[in-house]
């Protein structure tokens, strides 16, 4: 059986395909950057990898490398949706182009891998029963000032994964919803604040942000540790659940 990896190329993504090879998982690593793709894949072990260069966005090139991803590793019974974009900007300043941007990786993008698993698994359930876990964020549940469009399309992403899993629960299979904060990652060091990270720590009450309880920014490997966790066997009775991995910043809604 073989894990499904989006948003693979850098980041927490490339944190989970790391970690999920590392265990023995073979593992099919997405990116909309071929290059990247191609580097994390290259660097898993000891299990197999591919790299498969997808925007998220568009189905038909998603539900391709699903099919090369089992033809490859064989049969698919892990999705991780980790691919994700942000745009900022307040509600009177948003753009139609940045509501759609986020939307089309971060909502629509995790539909369609959602689909996409579950078409093949209602078909052929897999043997242990399959497993979905969608890296959203804590802007899913917490508001946020000038991440509108970021925080609706997570919250988006939140409510598909957990229908998916309602939907698919008779066949055995689980998905479950990550809300990372805070996290050492390329998104984050786009940010203005990250060039201050004690200011992440401390929060900032002029924006109503509340800083981070345990001190520390996230690493990567923090959140993936927890991805993994929901993904293995020893999650197998954990489904449609939505754990906050954020160091306490939204005090645990």
């Amino acid at each position: 059986m073989s894990a499904v990896v989006t948003g693979a190329g850098s980041g927490i993504g490339a944190a989970v395909a790391r970690l999920l090879a590392s265990r023995g998982t073979p593992v099919a690593v997405l990116d909309v950057d071929a290059g990247a793709a191609e580097r994390t894949a290259a660097a898993l072990g000891p299990a197999p990898a591919t790299a498969h260069a997808v925007d998220v966005s568009d189905s038909a090139a998603l539900e391709s490398a699903l099919d090369d991803a089992a033809e490859a590793l064989g049969p698919v019974d892990a999705l991780a949706n980790v691919a994700g974009v942000l745009r900022t900007g307040g509600v009177a300043e948003l753009t139609d182009a940045d509501w759609d941007f986020c939307l089309a990786t971060n909502a629509t993008g995790v539909m369609h891998a959602c689909r996409a698993v579950a078409r093949r698994w209602r078909a052929a359930p897999p043997p242990g029963g399959g497993a979905i876990v969608t890296v959203a964020s804590n802007a899913a549940g917490v508001p946020r000032v000038g991440m509108t469009a970021y925080a609706a399309s997570k919250a988006a992403a939140l409510a598909v994964t957990r229908c998916t899993g309602l939907e698919l629960a008779a066949h055995g299979v689980r998905a479950n919803i990550v809300c990372p904060g805070s996290t050492d990652t390329p998104m984050l060091s786009g940010m203005d604040l990250a060039a201050d990270p004690s200011a992440l720590v401390a929060g900032t009450p002029g924006s109503f942000k509340l800083g981070i309880p345990l001190g520390r920014v996230a690493d990567p490997d923090d959140i993936a540790e927890t991805v993994a966790f929901l993904l293995s066997d020893a999650a197998r009775h954990v489904t449609l659940q939505t754990l906050y991995v954020d160091g306490g910043a939204s005090l645990g809604p």
